[in-house]
């Protein structure tokens, strides 16, 4: 299956709570969850050999799509990107049982198997892989405001973006500023709200605030610094006073792992999200749930807990909870068969998005935090791009004393030899050490930063 081969291995499976007890091959495995990591699992499963009943339950009524072009491509693609066509996985060949308008309910786990429930069914079975995914943050009083998170919120959405319409978009994040460039692009009277005082300010810290400009070149009107007070269908009233008339009301404030539905049969966050190790179990859990996608918080030797929401860790996760999952079979030959193909898998991706915005190209790869040092490679104001490096703490990252220091993220913008080197560089176990000062010339390879 496209993207599971990777030279790292995925490393050993920690002690659990039901570690040591005897367990057979799991017979039936239910997959709740028909997004792309929901697809991914069913694919990873039948493609490492697991011959028993497979169920898989979605929610949408729709078969599996990829989500990113519901935004990137709004007004462009009239129907969703089947994942079919787009990755070659087709659940309703690999699946014995396939609901996708049967969205799950509950969940009883046992301590040798499962019961799924949904609105007339119950699905028991010996192993289950949750991957429902995330919902749209819809404050309450928004009542006016549309999201935009499913297909069905973009068939919604496209169908009132005329020219000559006036959308308001409330929060430039990543979905927020991409709505708002293609919208304006098609003649669609823009306005962006933002609460914090540059735009992307929660994901790029100060490197934000050299999108701002980006808003006004692209014809949109860009508000910072003050939050809505009052959203209606026909318009936002801002904290100090602004009155933004709409007739279209977006709201882009973020998502939120959709868990609700679990009840606490499984530990989650406060904010909705299921914590997994490695292998993508459960963390407190048993060893036959696994959590994939982007309810699942995982935790990333090299980059600490990542949460989900990563397009690469819906792509990949699901091949690494599979296998581990089948390889708790205590025969030496599926246990071997199992392990020599998780060998192969991307065990750690790296945290990654992609976003086409305002006619730009962004890649972040990565996971900064808010005491990272950042440095600019190449003129945001130039015409060839640029890169922001965010470097781990310590002595100032440009001080000549300052040595070679961990590199925690990257930004790249209209650059893709440094997006293509900055994958290579998340490839290894640990988080990659370069010289501050040689990373920051544009003219010189990123590579050539590396410390030997």
């Amino acid at each position: 299956m496209p993207g599971y081969r990777c030279a790292v291995p995925v490393p050993p499976e920690p002690d659990r709570p039901d570690a040591g007890v005897p367990r057979l091959p799991p017979r039936s495995i239910v997959v709740v969850g028909a997004g792309l990591a929901g697809a991914q699992s069913v694919a990873a499963l039948r493609a490492l050999g697991f011959d028993g009943h497979l169920t898989l339950l979605g929610s949408e009524g729709l078969a599996p799509y990829d989500r990113p072009p519901l935004s990137k491509q709004l007004l462009e693609r009239a129907e969703p990107a089947w994942l079919t066509g787009e990755l070659g996985v087709d659940v309703l060949a690999l699946a014995d049982d396939v609901r996708l308008a049967s969205p799950a309910t509950g969940l009883a786990v046992g301590a040798a198997g499962v019961r799924i429930t949904t609105a007339d069914a119950e699905f028991p079975a010996d192993a289950v892989i949750l991957a429902t995914g995330s919902h749209a943050i819809a404050p309450p009083g928004w009542t006016g405001a549309v999201t935009l998170h499913t297909a069905a919120d973009a068939d919604a959405l496209r169908a009132r973006l005329h020219p000559g319409a006036r959308l308001v978009v409330v929060g430039a994040g990543w979905i927020g500023a991409e709505v708002a460039g293609v919208a304006a692009a098609a003649g669609v009277d823009v306005t962006v709200v933002e609460a914090a005082d540059a735009p992307l300010a929660a994901a790029l810290g100060a490197a934000g605030a050299l999108t701002a400009g980006w808003y006004a070149a692209a014809g949109v009107r860009l508000l910072t610094g003050s939050p809505a007070a009052q959203v209606r269908a026909d318009g936002v009233r801002l904290a100090d006073g602004r009155w933004c008339p709409a007739d279209v009301v977006l709201a882009a404030i973020g998502a939120r792992p959709a868990t609700g539905w679990l009840a606490g049969a499984v530990p989650i966050d406060p904010d909705g999200a299921i914590r997994v190790d490695a292998r993508y179990a459960v963390v407190g859990g048993p060893a036959h749930v696994r959590a994939v996608g982007d309810l699942a918080r995982r935790r990333s030797a090299r980059h600490g807990w990542v949460p989900g929401g990563h397009w690469d860790g819906a792509l990949r996760g699901p091949a690494v909870a599979a296998a581990a999952l089948l390889a708790r079979a205590p025969t030496a030959d599926a246990t071997s068969a199992v392990t020599a193909t998780v060998a192969e898998l991307a065990a750690d991706p790296a945290p990654y998005v992609f976003s086409t915005q305002l006619g730009h190209d962004l890649t972040l790869y990565g996971s900064r935090g808010d005491a990272d040092e950042l440095v600019l490679r190449g003129d945001p104001a130039g015409p060839d791009g640029w890169t922001a490096l965010w470097f781990a703490g310590g002595t100032p990252a440009r001080d000549p004393a300052s040595g070679p220091r961990e590199l925690t993220a990257v930004l790249t913008v209209d650059r893709p030899r440094d997006a293509g080197a900055a994958r290579r560089l998340y490839a290894g176990a640990a988080l990659p050490r370069l010289d501050p000062r040689l990373a920051a010339d544009p003219s010189r390879p990123l590579r050539s930063a590396v410390a030997d």
